[in-house]
Order: C-alpha cells, then sequence, then structure tokens
C-alpha cells in the first residue's frame, strides 16, 4: 500500500508538473506567436517608411532639376530629372504593393501617385518645353508659384502617408511590447511554479539515490559558476542515464551557446564602433556646409547686398548643398549596394570620353594641382553604365586631390590590353601607412583624414569598388606613407 501510495503521488506530482509546464509553454509559444505577428507588422511599416522616403528622394530630385534647369537653361540640370522620372513608375508600384493591405494606404499611395503624374505630365514637361522657347516665361512668379503649390501638395501626401504609417508601426510596436512582457510572466511564472514542484519531487529522490543526484548538484553548481566543461557519468538507473545525458545535452549546448554570444557581442561591438564612426562623420560632414549655408542665407535675408555679392554667397549656398546632396547620395548607394538592389546601365562606351570629362572637371578645383592626363589613341571600349563609371573616376580624381593637401602633379593614365581596360591615378600626397591598407576599402574608413582636417564619409572608395566589381572588374592600389598612393581600376574589354 504504502508503495502503490508513493507510486501513485510520483505519477500525481509528474502528471501535474507536466500539465504546469504544457500550459505555461502552450501560452508561452502563443505569446511569442503574437509577438511575431506584431514584429513582422512592425518591420512591415519600416519597409514601406523607407519605400516612401525614397520615393519623396526621388521626387526631390525631379524638383530639383526642374528647378537648375529652368534657373541656368543647361541641359546637364535634366539628368537628375530624367532619372528620377525613370525610376517613380517602378517606386510608386512598389509603394502601392507594400500598403496593399491595408486600404486607407492603398487610397493614400493611389492618390500620391496621381499627383506625382499630374506634376510630370501637367507641369513639369511643360515648363521644361516653355523654358526652351521662352526661358524669362518659365521663371516667372505665376510658374515658380504654381510649382510651388503641386510640390506642397505632394510633400503633403508624403507627410500624411507617413504619418498614418508611423502610427500603424507605433501600434505595432506597443503591441509587441505588451506581448514581450506577457511572454515574459508567463514564462517566469511557469518556471517558478514547476521549481517549486522539481524541488518537491526531488526530496523523495534524495533520501532513495542520494549520490547520483548529489553529483548532478555539485556538476549543476560548477555549471551555474561558469564551468561549462563539467559533464556527469551517463551510468547508473534508466531514469538517472537519461537525467545525465540531458544535463551533458545542456552543457554542450550551454557551452555553444556562450560560444555564439560571445561571437554575437564581438559583432555588436564592432557595430557600435561603426555606428560612433558614422555619428562622428554624418555630425561632422553636415556641420561645415549646413554653416555655410544658414550662414550666406541669413546675409541674404538680412542685408541689401549688390548683385554680385548676392550671386556669389547663392554660388557658396549651392555648392555646399551639392556638399551635402552628395553626402546623401553615397549613403543611398551603399544601401542599395547592400541590398543587391542598385541598378547600372549596359552600355558601349569609351572608357577615355569618361575619363576627359571628370579630368577636365576637376582640373580647376585646386591651383596648387596639376591634371597629367595621358590616354591612348585607340579607344578604351567596356560596357557599362557611364554615369556609375564616371562616379568612381570623380572618386579618385577627388581623393588624389583632397588627400595632396600640398599640391603636386595627378597623373592619370588609361592603357588597354587584349583583355583589360585599365585606369590609374597617381598622386603625390600624404600616402597609406602599411598597418592601415586593409581597411581601404572598409565602410567608413578614412584613416588620418580626420585628424588632418580633410572632408569625407569614408563611403567613396567602398562604393566605387562596389560598382567596378558590378561590371566584372577590380580596383587595386599600391600606396606608401609620404610617398603618394596610385589607385587602379581594371575592367574587361568590350569589342568595338
Amino acid at each position: 500500500m504504502r508503495s502503490r501510495s508513493l507510486s501513485t503521488r510520483m505519477i500525481v506530482a509528474s502528471v501535474v508538473l507536466a500539465v504546469l509546464v504544457a500550459t505555461g509553454f502552450g501560452i508561452l509559444i502563443h505569446s511569442v506567436a503574437t509577438l511575431d505577428e506584431a514584429t513582422d507588422r512592425e518591420a512591415h511599416s519600416k519597409d514601406v517608411t523607407v519605400a516612401t522616403v525614397v520615393l519623396e528622394k526621388l521626387v526631390i530630385d525631379l524638383e530639383t532639376g526642374l528647378r537648375g534647369f529652368v534657373l541656368s537653361s543647361n541641359e546637364r540640370f535634366l539628368q537628375p530629372l530624367n532619372r528620377a522620372r525613370a525610376q517613380l513608375p517602378g517606386r510608386l508600384r512598389e509603394l502601392e504593393r507594400l500598403v496593399s493591405g491595408n486600404p486607407a494606404q492603398t487610397r493614400r499611395a493611389r492618390a500620391l501617385r496621381q499627383e506625382i503624374e499630374e506634376y510630370i505630365r501637367d507641369y513639369s514637361v511643360l515648363l521644361v518645353e516653355i523654358a526652351r522657347d521662352a526661358p524669362a516665361a518659365a521663371r516667372t512668379e505665376i510658374a515658380v508659384g504654381e510649382g510651388k503649390r503641386r510640390t506642397d501638395a505632394i510633400r503633403a501626401r508624403f507627410a500624411e502617408l507617413l504619418s498614418a504609417e508611423n502610427a500603424v508601426a507605433a501600434a505595432s510596436a506597443a503591441s509587441a511590447k505588451t506581448q514581450s512582457r506577457r511572454a515574459i510572466l508567463v514564462a517566469i511564472s511557469a518556471l517558478l511554479a514547476s521549481a517549486l514542484l522539481i524541488v518537491l519531487f526531488g526530496l523523495y529522490l534524495a533520501r532513495s539515490i542520494a549520490k547520483p543526484v548529489r553529483a548532478a548538484a555539485t556538476a549543476s553548481s560548477e555549471l551555474a559558476g561558469g564551468d561549462l566543461s563539467v559533464r556527469l557519468a551517463e551510468d547508473g538507473p534508466g531514469e538517472l542515464s537519461e537525467l545525465s545525458k540531458a544535463f551533458n545535452a545542456m552543457a554542450v549546448e550551454l557551452e555553444r551557446s556562450r560560444e555564439d554570444l560571445e561571437t554575437q557581442n564581438a559583432r555588436l561591438r564592432e557595430s557600435e564602433r561603426r555606428k560612433s564612426e558614422l555619428v562622428t562623420i554624418v555630425s561632422h560632414e553636415l556641420r561645415t556646409p549646413l554653416a555655410s549655408v544658414l550662414g550666406f542665407t541669413s546675409l541674404l535675408l538680412s542685408r541689401d547686398l549688390d548683385q554680385g555679392d548676392q550671386r556669389r554667397y547663392l554660388e557658396i549656398i549651392d555648392l555646399q548643398g551639392r556638399r551635402l546632396s552628395a553626402l546623401l547620395n553615397d549613403f543611398l548607394d551603399v544601401e542599395l549596394l547592400e541590398e543587391g538592389r542598385l541598378e547600372f546601365a549596359r552600355q558601349l562606351i569609351d572608357l577615355s570620353t569618361v575619363v576627359g570629362e571628370q579630368a577636365q572637371l576637376f582640373s580647376g578645383q585646386s591651383t596648387r594641382h596639376t591634371l597629367d592626363v595621358e590616354l591612348p589613341e585607340k579607344p578604351l571600349t567596356v560596357r557599362g553604365d557611364p554615369n556609375r563609371l564616371a562616379q568612381v573616376v570623380g572618386n579618385l580624381l577627388s581623393n588624389a586631390i583632397k588627400y595632396s593637401p600640398e599640391g603636386g602633379i595627378v597623373k592619370v593614365v588609361g592603357e588597354r590590353d587584349e583583355r583589360f581596360v585599365r585606369v590609374s591615378v597617381r598622386d603625390e600626397g600624404l600616402g597609406i601607412p602599411e598597418e592601415l591598407q586593409k581597411r581601404v576599402f572598409g565602410k567608413f574608413f578614412r584613416g588620418e583624414a580626420s585628424a588632418s582636417g580633410i572632408p569625407g564619409s569614408g563611403l567613396g572608395l567602398t562604393i566605387a569598388r562596389s560598382v567596378v566589381e558590378a561590371h566584372g572588374g577590380s580596383m587595386s592600389f599600391k600606396s606608401a606613407a609620404g610617398k603618394g598612393s596610385v589607385f587602379s581600376l581594371e575592367l574587361p574589354v568590350a569589342a568595338d
């Protein structure tokens, strides 16, 4: 009777413990599933926000290109406008796809599409034609006011859509937080209740099989103290053998988890370091152009200046604005490259033309530098995106000038053989110390540039190498501290 009663108690205790644990884990699993759903909704809201911001940037490019062309009658300013017009349909479709599950957001996205299409069809296209035929008419107060009214309406649509999506994201975040707290409370309650029953159950086992249990307890203490190498002998009765095996499996898993955690911590520390570098770079690079824009804008607003001074100040504001735009474009390009969404044209081009145009563009940037360009008579024919390759060459020329603060000769050489076209840019500047050369193409790496007061985001070479590799080529360099650097790019030769 005593034996049966004890067995009954053990069975009842086991059943109660199993039911309690199953209930706890069932609730926990349900909470985790709900948390995952809330997290997915929040992530989707973030995707909608990113798509909206990218779309808004294209509209800004559209407006900026149109304004630049109207003011200057320079066809070059139509490039961002045409590029934005080419990308807008796809971006609008992507936004509508992302918000398709939300009827209210779908209506807003369609209204936004209508505003943008009407702006392009009814205003920008007509204004470009007017600016070509009668530039003065395109700059009238009526034309400018109409553009402002339409762009204000588009901005209002963006603001409305983003505000609604932010509300959805906030609600999802709040739901995720609530579900997380609930899951933690359920887990703690189930753990405490299970621990209580396990202790009661263990009191009986301690009287009958004290030695194996004591060994397990000692090993558990060592494990809790951080010794994850402790193991139990897997002999003895069947139950104890299974317990020992489970303990050893847990120890192995904990040891593996600790290694994974240490690896994740190292990654987090590296991520934090890069984030700090990014904050430092962005704050430093934005401060100077913003100060110039605000300062000269204040002068224009507060003083009566002659036309010459006004133009000079506006040129400075325009230059600093372009500097800010270039920095933002670098960040956008890096994001698109990492996501594999950066698109490239595939045209048959002469790289000599690209190099010559970029050299002419940079030749007047510094009176202390001389650009010596050496190109062969035979075309350097490659297949690729002329704008992106011009960006790469421009980055190499800009770096050669920036990192040669004392001036000197910047040598640009183009050559080809049967397989490759090669362009090299040599400077007589600061050079790169050997211990830093492995990090030259890394994101946000600027070496000793910050200490030397040389501006930059540390993204140019990262983008340049990615663009060249996307064209099937490669980039390399040679450098020595104090003796200048040579950066080279190679691209496959295309059939003439």
